[in-house]
């Protein structure tokens, strides 16, 4: 299959971006190990403040490699609740384990409906592979 890892328990963008319900109604954001892969090694990262809005598609941020420069794009129209301030000094992180410490964003959904149009991981696996 692939050299990269797609965890079940996460919904995925076309952007690839990953999106993990928390307990108490909030989501985590990330970038996939498919796109830190295809970025390379990652420099710098560009993340909105807490209390910060965006609608669905709108870029919110921005991840910086040796080999390019990524828009981040927001998964649903959101409230941004925290960023990882680790990612300021340890942009590499996201690199390491971009589904744990490599975190980008924590927000409340202000159209939680519209997450269910992001996708599973087969249906993200596809898009992937449709690229190639």
């Amino acid at each position: 299959m692939s050299d990269f890892q797609l965890p079940e328990d996460l919904q995925y963008t076309r952007d690839d971006e990953w999106v993990k319900s928390e307990p108490d109604g909030h989501y985590r954001v990330g970038i996939t190990d498919y796109a830190q892969q295809q970025l390379g090694d990652i420099v710098f990262v560009e993340l909105p403040s807490p209390g910060d809005t965006f609608e669905a598609g709108q870029p919110f941020g921005v991840v910086e490699s040796v080999k390019a420069v990524s828009d981040l794009f927001a998964p649903t129209s959101m409230e941004i609740l925290e960023v990882n301030q680790d990612l300021e000094e340890a942009p590499e992180s996201i690199n390491a384990e971009c589904y744990g410490i490599g975190w980008l964003i924590r927000v409340k959904a202000t159209e939680p409906e519209a997450l269910d149009q992001l996708l599973d991981r087969q249906g993200y696996q596809k898009t992937i592979e449709e690229r190639s």
